[in-house]
Formats: C-alpha cells, structure tokens, sequence
C-alpha cells in the first residue's frame, strides 16, 4: 500500500511542479517533487527512496519532454542518499528533513549541472550558483508542510522492521 500512496503523492507533486510552480516566476526554482521525494525517502527507506525516485524522475522527463534519464538519475540518487540517512542515524531528529533537503538541493542543482555539461548541452554555471541560494530557502520553506503531510500518510517504521543489513550504532 506504501507503494500506491507514494506514487500518487509524487504524481501528484509532478503535476503541481510542472502546471503551477513553473507558471509563477518567483517559484520556478522550487521543487515541491524534490521535497515529497526526499521527505518518502526519509521515512520509508534508501531501496524505496531510489525506485520513487526513478519513477518520479522518469515522469517529469517525459512530462517536459527534456533529455531522457537525467533527471531520473538525479532524483534516483538523491532518493538512495536520503533514504540511506534515514535509515542510518535516525528519522525522528526534528532537523532532518531540513538539513536533507538542504544539502540535496545543493547536490541536486550542482549534479544537473554537471551532467549537463558532460553531455554537451548548455550549461549556465553562473545562473545556477546564482540561483542555489533562493532555491535552497524555497524548498526549505515548503519542507515543514511538506513533510508533515508525508509523515501523516507514512507511519514511521519501526527500528525493529529495518532491514537487517542496516545496524544502528549507539
């Protein structure tokens, strides 16, 4: 059932992305998908981080009819980084999801950057980096609601039901 929830939750934000946030100029740069992912892949874990990130991504490459595969392997990334924190160190620290977000929208950004220019496409590094820091206040902005929707429709698991080979240390 996990699996349904979140593939509606991140259809959903693909929709808003790309028909209301791009609509709006002084919202462009947030995104509302990359915030519901990472906040799924907190709760639910690295391996269903990656696969709703992969979809998600495939999704919004083919919405925008952009280059097919980037921003699933971005997002595909991002989703296993995320998912792995969470498993790891603890998802019920109240600063986690910030700082998860704050630090992939940075990787995020710098990544498509990057993949863009070993692709040979253009590659604006100037708009990019003076972009980031508006970005980066944006999506943390929208994380608070964001997640707190997330984490009503996602349970926590509990330490008991991780996989087993994540060990906890302390």
């Amino acid at each position: 059932m996990d699996g349904v929830k979140a593939a509606l939750v991140l259809f959903v934000a693909s929709l808003f992305q790309l028909s209301v946030l791009t609509e709006y100029r002084q919202f462009r740069t947030a995104s509302i998908v990359l915030v519901a992912l990472l906040s799924i892949a907190l709760l639910r874990g690295s391996i269903f981080g990656a696969v709703a990130g992969f979809g998600t991504g495939l999704l919004i490459d083919t919405a925008t009819l952009g280059t097919l595969g980037i921003t699933a392997l971005l997002l595909t990334v991002a989703g296993f980084w995320i998912g792995r924190y969470g498993e790891t160190t603890g998802r019920d620290r109240a600063h986690a999801p910030y700082l998860s977000i704050a630090v992939v929208t940075v990787l995020y950004e710098v990544g498509l950057l990057v993949v863009h220019f070993v692709l040979g496409e253009s590659a604006p590094g100037g708009a990019v980096f003076a972009s980031l820091l508006p970005t980066v206040i944006f999506n943390l902005i929208i994380t608070g609601p964001t997640y707190a929707l997330v984490r009503r429709l996602f349970r926590p698991i509990e330490p008991n039901e991780l996989s087993a080979e994540v060990q906890l240390l302390g």
